[in-house]
């Protein structure tokens, strides 16, 4: 694995400590695997990580491992291992990092030695979902070819964009309900005993908690000028997406937030002079070449907000449900479907109409695409989207390509000369502003 890293400087310090947080991830399911407690390899967004709080589960986020390989350019040999298989190289990069990991497990009988943060602990249990992308569902079944593991998968309903959420909530979130009990009745009978209810309840609470200060972080980087990019957020997000049940990530936002309103307080910036801000409004980042948002900053240009991972508003009538599924059913009804009613009045797209709201909340200047090539979910209708917003707002746009996390679809030269052109557009622009 080379040592060369290609991360992002960061500008906040509690972006600089965050990674901890993600090693001590790797660790915990390490040390669990080997005392034999269980350990779950979990996608995310899979409705689950409260009930394996309650359950004494340790997770691993496959995506995140993905992500991790990629930073520390040690994803290479796994996606070769998974492409020798026939996994083709345009399938996900996180679905071929973590096939990549279990053929060489198999292959090696043990856990690859070289592979980043020490690999992923052996699974007592497999956990996906079919939120967010098609490669989910078969994701997971495939490694049934190389592991003998138990599998559960949830169905997590998203309306279409044409229907009013009112009229199918009710529906919806009982739908819901019926998947989370499978999912309780799952983990009790593989692991050969009931769930604590109360502890899923604290848990329940506590995430709901860690969400709120979450997106305190996010309504902060409004300030001019902004507190906090892109990349500090994106390395600050694995206690909210992994471990919102713990109090340790409460602590987290709490402090991170403490560090934010700080540097407004002070008008301190993420460079010296803010001279675009940016939104990072499709795809997610290329985890192996992350030093790119530092270029933009070279040149006074700021990704204030952006749309991939991002927290999305407290479900602020949690406090009227007693029932911890129930409870989790409709945050998850409400995380998917809160931007729906607004759209209709609107654009029509839910994602439009988040793009439109944050150009307008965040004062952006500018809008950075990222298409990944092993990514459709958040590649698929981008042009479509640009059109769109052109019908509300005329704002330059960068369309750039790589892949979130195999690096040979990335080159740094052509991508540099896409920021210089981009930059020239907005400079123009702000010239016959003036």
């Amino acid at each position: 694995m080379s040592e060369t890293k290609t991360t992002a400087t960061k500008s906040t310090q509690t972006a600089k400590e965050a990674y901890k947080i993600v090693k001590k991830m790797y660790a915990r399911a390490r040390e669990a695997m080997e005392q034999g407690a269980p350990v779950a390899w979990v996608m995310a967004a899979s409705i689950a990580e409260e009930m394996l709080y309650a359950m004494d589960v340790v997770p691993i986020y496959t995506e995140n491992y993905g992500a991790v390989c990629a930073a520390k350019k040690g994803a290479g040999p796994l996606l070769n291992a998974a492409e020798e298989e026939g996994y083709s190289n345009v399938i996900c990069g996180y679905v071929r990092t973590g096939i990549g990991h279990a053929v060489k497990r198999k292959q090696l009988g043990m856990i690859p030695p070289d592979a980043p943060e020490g690999g992923m602990a052996d699974p007592t249990m497999l956990i996906g979902s079919s939120a967010g992308c098609d490669p989910r569902f078969k994701w997971y079944q495939a490694l049934g070819r190389y592991m003998d593991t138990p599998y559960f998968t949830s169905e997590v309903l998203v309306p279409p964009n044409y229907i009013d959420p009112d009229d199918v909530r009710e529906r919806y979130v009982r739908y819901q309900m019926e998947e989370l009990k499978k999912l309780k009745e799952f983990l009790e009978r593989t692991l050969g005993r009931k769930m604590d209810e109360a502890k899923l309840m604290q848990a329940v609470v506590t995430a709901e908690e860690t969400r709120t200060w979450w997106w305190k972080c996010y309504e902060i980087r409004r300030n001019i000028p902004c507190p906090m990019p892109t990349e500090d957020m994106l390395s600050c997000n694995p206690p909210g997406m992994f471990y919102p049940s713990y109090r340790e990530s409460v602590d987290f936002y709490k402090g991170l937030y403490a560090e934010l309103e700080e540097r407004v307080r002070n008008g301190v910036g993420v460079v010296p002079e803010e001279k675009y801000r940016l939104l990072w409004g499709g795809g997610l980042p290329p985890w192996h070449s992350m030093n790119l948002f530092n270029y933009f900053e070279s040149h006074g240009a700021v990704c204030v907000i952006e749309t991939c991972y991002c927290q999305y508003e407290p479900f602020e009538d949690a406090y009227k449900y007693n029932d911890p599924i129930e409870r989790l059913a409709r945050w998850y009804f409400h995380r998917f479907s809160m931007m729906h009613k607004k759209a209709l009045k609107g654009p029509g797209h839910p994602i439009v109409q988040r793009l439109l709201d944050w150009i307008d909340d965040y004062h952006v200047d500018g809008l950075v695409i990222h298409s990944s090539v092993s990514c459709r979910a958040t590649t698929i209708g981008r042009l479509y989207f640009q059109n769109v917003l052109k019908d509300y707002v005329q704002i330059p746009t960068l369309f750039m390509e790589s892949d979130i996390v195999d690096e040979r679809d990335y080159s740094e030269a052509q991508t540099k000369g896409k920021i210089d052109a981009f930059i020239d557009v907005l400079a123009s622009r702000e010239r016959k502003r003036r």
